[in-house]
C-alpha cells in the first residue's frame, strides 16, 4: 500500500518510521484524553499518520514541525468523532465498559475494580473538557508536565495550576456525592 515515496523533506519511508516512533504515544494520548477509549484512540492516532503519510506523499510543502501538524489533525479528527452520528446519539461499544483487568486480582476484586472506574469515569465525564483532558492525560496517561503543556498549548507553569484546581473540582465533585477515600 506504501509503495510510494513521499518527498525529500522526509527522506522516506525511513524518516516516516522515526516521525511514528517519535510521536505516535503523544498523537494516541491526546485521542484518549478526549475519549477515554484505547481503540478509538488508536483508531485516531493511525489515521493522523497516515493523513501525514498522505500529506508527504502529494508533494505538499514540507512541515516544519511534523509534531505540531500531527496533533492538530489528531485534535480535529478526535472532535470530528464527537460529532459522528454514533456518539450522537450515545451508543458505545462493550470495551468502553470493560474496565482494567489485572492479572494476579480475584474476580470479586475485578468486579469492585471495574465498578469504580466505571463511577470515576462517569464522574470524569461531568467535569468541565478541560479539566478531564488535563487529568486524564497526567494519572492516566502518565504524561509529565512538558508533554501536557504541549499537547493543551500552554505554558508547563499553567499545567500545575489547571491540575491542581481539576484535582480540587473533582475531589468536590466527589465528595458531593458521598466518596471518601475508602471508597
Amino acid at each position: 500500500m506504501m509503495d510510494s515515496e513521499p518527498p525529500a523533506a522526509t527522506s522516506g519511508k525511513a524518516d516516516f518510521a522515526e516521525l511514528y516512533n517519535q510521536h505516535s504515544r503523544i498523537v494516541w494520548s491526546l485521542a484518549y484524553s478526549r475519549w477515554m477509549d484505547s481503540d478509538l484512540a488508536s483508531d485516531i492516532m493511525q489515521e493522523s499518520f497516515l493523513r501525514l503519510w498522505k500529506y508527504l506523499e502529494a508533494g505538499e510543502e514540507e512541515i516544519q514541525n511534523p509534531r505540531a501538524w500531527l496533533l492538530r489533525v489528531a485534535r480535529n479528527l478526535a472532535e470530528d468523532q464527537g460529532k459522528s452520528s454514533f456518539r450522537r446519539h450515545g451508543t458505545q461499544g462493550p470495551e468502553v465498559f470493560n474496565g482494567l483487568h489485572g492479572k494476579q486480582l480475584t474476580p470479586d476484586t475485578i468486579i469492585e475494580q471495574q465498578e469504580t472506574f466505571a463511577r470515576l469515569r462517569e464522574e470524569l465525564k461531568l467535569l468541565p473538557e478541560a479539566d478531564r483532558d488535563i487529568l486524564v492525560l497526567r494519572y492516566a496517561l502518565d504524561a509529565e508536565t512538558d508533554q501536557i503543556a504541549e499537547i493543551l498549548g500552554v505554558q508547563p507553569s499553567a499545567v500545575h495550576m489547571r491540575l491542581s484546581r481539576a484535582r480540587q473540582r473533582l475531589a468536590e465533585q466527589l465528595k458531593a456525592k458521598g466518596w471518601n477515600n475508602e471508597t
